[in-house]
């Protein structure tokens, strides 16, 4: 249920003009580019007809040096993204400790399996460089860790190895150890060129872990050369299983008569991986981190993809009802027959929260799809989005996004600390749904927040069952009675006086 509403486009210009007067004129004229307010564009959606808004700011290109970005690196997106929750492999942080370490078990990727014996997404592998490293080189060490792991966790279907900077800066040849060990161990063995300082953000280490895929995983034998088909076979692309996400979508696909092969990469094992090809279609969540392999799919396997989003009931609807158009009439009733079942769900959870969220503004800033495909469900709940922008976005994420916002929204693109802190100054929003490092600043403005890149230890969000929890977080956080006791003491009023009874 999309909402009509037009934001202030007259203040968010003027917040844009008044951030930039701050800058020099250089750094002013380059970061001119990466903001702007969307505006009503000549193109008309093809669903409900209305003209879509144009969200034309630059992407993707190079942070300026000495303003606080927020993105990440190569390493992070390949490693963090899309390697990290493949639960039966081993990963090994090639360089020194402190990259895995910081990396270890943050994005709350959830999955089944005992952890140490045949799954180790919550553990950390690094091979721990030293200066003595740097100077004469890592392959062998890098040999014996593999050994080590080999001895220790047996368990164990593969290993990619994640290189951090050092790696590629002294050019240790990770694909001839790679090679090497697959012959020795007989076990997939990926080597995954994400250094950090690859690209511009995290964006590029998704595409070389995808490329990875393509090259070490799927360029081999067919393992799976007695896997059964069926006519309804999918695979789910792009959905990490953060807090259980990926099981919520599950159970819909399931219960709409699909049958999932493949989750990628959430919960996922090297097996599902290896038989992706043979599904009939793939299902794309979070189109940023895992196009690449999908369109690559299409072209060589010949396999469909379509994206989809799971947020709030309004896109559920549309999303369950696009896929079924894949699979023919009685795929297509099951999904109506999916949908009027949790439809008394839907609209208890609405009856519920929307009363105590409607016409509360919310500002976005957060990586993948999560800035566009968040939008409608806090619709859904009667809440409208004021500002919304992309860490690592592309071009192409903010032509989807017009589908999304409304006219007036403020876009920011690869936001500084600076921009954003003053535009919720000027904005002062009744949400703000970011990350961790933007989650403190924005409580001390005395502003609620969520934390949208793992859902503040929440989840899932996917899903009717998922849309109740959503609800009840946005609700938890903004008619918390704590933002009632924000101003100190002395600036408070003095309450009025009560009258006393006569003795």
């Amino acid at each position: 249920m999309s909402l009509d509403y037009e934001n202030d486009s007259q203040l968010h210009e003027k917040l844009i003009e008044d951030v930039l007067s701050h800058y020099p004129d250089k750094t002013a004229k380059r970061r001119k580019k990466h903001l702007n307010v969307a505006k009503t564009g000549e193109e008309v959606d093809a669903e409900d007809g209305k003209p879509l808004s144009e969200c034309d700011v630059k992407s993707n290109i190079k942070s300026i040096p000495g303003v606080m970005t927020i993105r990440g690196c190569a390493y992070a997106g390949s490693k963090g993204v899309v390697w990290g929750p493949v639960k039966d492999m081993v990963h090994i942080s090639h360089g020194p400790v402190g990259c895995g370490q910081y990396s270890w078990s943050q994005r709350r990727n959830y999955y089944i399996g005992t952890t140490g014996i045949d799954t180790f997404v919550t553990m950390q592998f690094t091979s721990d460089f030293q200066e003595k490293d740097i100077v004469f080189g890592g392959d062998k060490k890098l040999e014996k860790v593999i050994d080590e792991i080999e001895a220790l966790f047996p368990l164990n279907n593969g290993v990619t190895i994640q290189s951090e900077c050092p790696i590629g800066l002294i050019g240790d040849d990770i694909e001839a150890v790679s090679r090497k060990k697959k012959k020795e161990i007989n076990k997939t063995i990926v080597p995954v060129r994400c250094e950090g300082f690859r690209g511009v953000s995290q964006s590029l280490g998704h595409h070389i872990a995808n490329d990875a895929i393509r090259d070490w995983v799927f360029s081999g034998e067919d393992k799976h050369a007695d896997f059964e088909t069926g006519p309804y076979d999918v695979n789910i692309i792009g959905d990490y299983n953060i807090g259980g996400d990926a099981w919520a979508s599950r159970i819909l696909l399931e219960e709409m008569g699909l049958r999932v092969v493949g989750n990628w990469s959430g919960d996922a094992t090297l097996a599902e991986i290896e038989r992706a090809p043979k599904a009939r279609l793939n299902l794309i969540h979070c189109y940023r981190s895992m196009n690449y392999i999908c369109r690559h799919m299409e072209e060589k396997y010949g396999i469909a993809w379509t994206e989809y989003n799971f947020f709030g009931p309004s896109q559920i609807e549309s999303s369950l009802r696009k896929i079924a158009k894949y699979f023919g009439p009685e795929i297509e009733a099951n999904a109506e027959a999916v949908i009027a079942k949790y439809r008394p769900l839907v609209d208890a959870v609405i009856d519920r929260f929307r009363p105590r969220l409607e016409g509360k503004t919310v500002m976005l800033y957060v990586g993948g799809l999560r800035p566009r495909h968040v939008i409608t469900a806090y619709e859904d709940l009667g809440m409208e989005i004021v500002g919304t922008g992309y860490e690592f976005g592309h071009n192409d994420d903010y032509q989807r996004t017009s589908h999304y916002v409304k006219s007036g929204t403020l876009i920011y693109d690869d936001v500084t600390g600076y921009e954003l802190e003053k535009f919720i100054e000027g904005i002062r929003p009744d949400l703000v749904g970011s990350g961790i490092k933007e989650k403190y600043p924005v409580q001390k403005m005395g502003i609620p927040f969520r934390q949208m890149h793992s859902w503040d230890y929440s989840g899932p969000y996917h899903g009717y069952d998922g849309f109740a929890i959503f609800a009840r977080d946005m609700d938890l956080a903004i008619n918390n009675p704590v933002w009632g006791l924000y101003d100190a003491p002395w600036k408070k009023k003095a309450p009025a006086p009560m009258a006393i009874a006569a003795e």
